[in-house]
């Protein structure tokens, strides 16, 4: 059982106990802590459900499409913001910055670079040499050579200050910053035309329900102690 069923139970229960026991006060407990309780929870449940009758229920799947700009305004402004991505490229003084391209760097085929290279030497006066050695198929031998040597390489580049503080620069243009942003744009909005208003709901609802059935609890509290001193009062 959770807190606000649990809540409204021990409320309710004092109004019969009050009644049948002719105590006036436990009583006027019982049904301001039950009032309290149940209208805390009355709100809850609306903003996650329709109510017949009560305008404004259902506030969350009622408001779905503002919910969902809402959210994508918030990533674009708080998250890929101009100066949070300039805090992402950028790298603090004497560390040595990271831009984690060694996986990449590992999938790229680097096939059609060495057939290019015996594309060239071929086509240089170096070709006609060659071919009294077998011509091209002398220089398959160094292919994966070439291609272990070409990405050790890429790796040392691509991990120096400098090539970081060059893509920081070139990333940092105005109009190279608006393509990322307008990426980024794009892949928010594809995600949350995947969302649903159930689904919404159901997300929104696990994260705050729990928290929100502590307003039944303070509800039943502050409306029973508020019938203990009106009963004290008008007595």
């Amino acid at each position: 059982m959770n807190k606000s069923i649990v809540t409204n139970l021990v409320a309710f229960s004092l109004i019969p106990l009050g009644y049948f026991l002719n105590q006036p006060i436990i009583l006027t407990i019982g049904l301001f802590s039950f009032s309290g309780a149940l209208t805390n929870w009355l709100a809850v449940h609306m903003l996650f459900e329709k109510v017949p009758g009560l305008y404004g229920s259902g506030v969350i799947p009622a408001r779905f499409e503002e919910f969902k700009t809402a959210i994508k305004t918030m990533m674009m402004e708080q998250f890929f913001s101009d100066e949070n991505i300039d805090k992402f490229l950028s790298h603090e003084a004497g560390v040595k910055p990271d831009l984690h391209l060694k996986p990449v760097i590992e999938k790229v085929d680097l096939s059609p670079a060495f057939d290019r290279l015996v594309s060239v030497i071929m086509q240089s006066s170096f070709g006609g040499m060659l071919g009294m050695f077998g011509g091209q198929e002398a220089l398959l031998p160094l292919k994966e050579p070439f291609i272990t040597n070409m990405k050790a390489s890429l790796f040392d580049l691509t991990g120096t200050e400098e090539f970081a503080d060059l893509l920081k620069e070139e990333i940092e243009q105005p109009e190279v910053l608006s393509d990322i942003k307008q990426k980024i744009s794009a892949i928010i909005d594809k995600r949350l035309n995947e969302l649903t208003p159930q689904l919404v709901k159901e997300i929104v609802q696990n994260m705050i329900k729990e928290h929100l059935g502590w307003l039944v609890i303070w509800g039943g509290i502050f409306g029973g102690l508020i019938g203990l001193l009106s009963s004290i009062m008008f007595r």
